[in-house]
């Protein structure tokens, strides 16, 4: 079974009907559901979230709240160290985005539901093809599909 980590961009998209990937995020996060997938909240989203929104607009029954931890910071250090990154990205940015997949390799988390292909998802394909973690991004902006509910995906990124 898949487990599921929400980053800023889904919920941002989730919460917002005026998003052009509103419709997607609503399908996969009522799939999930639907589903039994567990559904991740990390404590860095929720503070990223609440910038602009109060996190407790969110459907918060529905999620499990991941606090980062100690193993997770160790993780998400080495993570960092073995990181290309690329001299336009944000460094705050990245530093928050390897920080979340310190947890998802922590907690074996298998999916990553973002709107960001830029960074996030960007820098998990990277680790992934590295062979540093075996998780995977899923992207509102390439549409609703089930197959990776069911153990396959449609399309890679960076394949």
């Amino acid at each position: 079974m898949i487990s599921i980590l929400l980053d800023t961009s889904f919920l941002i998209t989730l919460a917002d009907p005026g998003r052009p990937h509103h419709q997607t995020a609503v399908l996969y996060f009522r799939e999930a559901l639907q589903r039994a997938c567990p559904l991740y909240l990390s404590s860095i989203v929720a503070s990223e979230f609440q910038v602009k929104q109060a996190v407790t607009d969110l459907p918060l029954r529905n999620l499990q709240v991941l606090p980062f931890n100690i193993d997770h910071a160790m993780t998400a250090g080495q993570l960092m160290r073995s990181l290309q990154r690329d001299r336009e990205d944000d460094r705050a940015a990245v530093k928050d985005d390897i920080k979340l997949i310190g947890q998802m390799v922590c907690e074996s988390i298998t999916h990553l539901l973002t709107e960001d292909r830029n960074l996030a998802a960007k820098h998990l394909a990277r680790l992934h093809d590295q062979g540093l973690t075996t998780a995977r991004a899923v992207l509102l902006a390439d549409g609703f599909e089930t197959d990776w509910f069911e153990g396959g995906q449609r399309r890679l990124l960076g394949d």
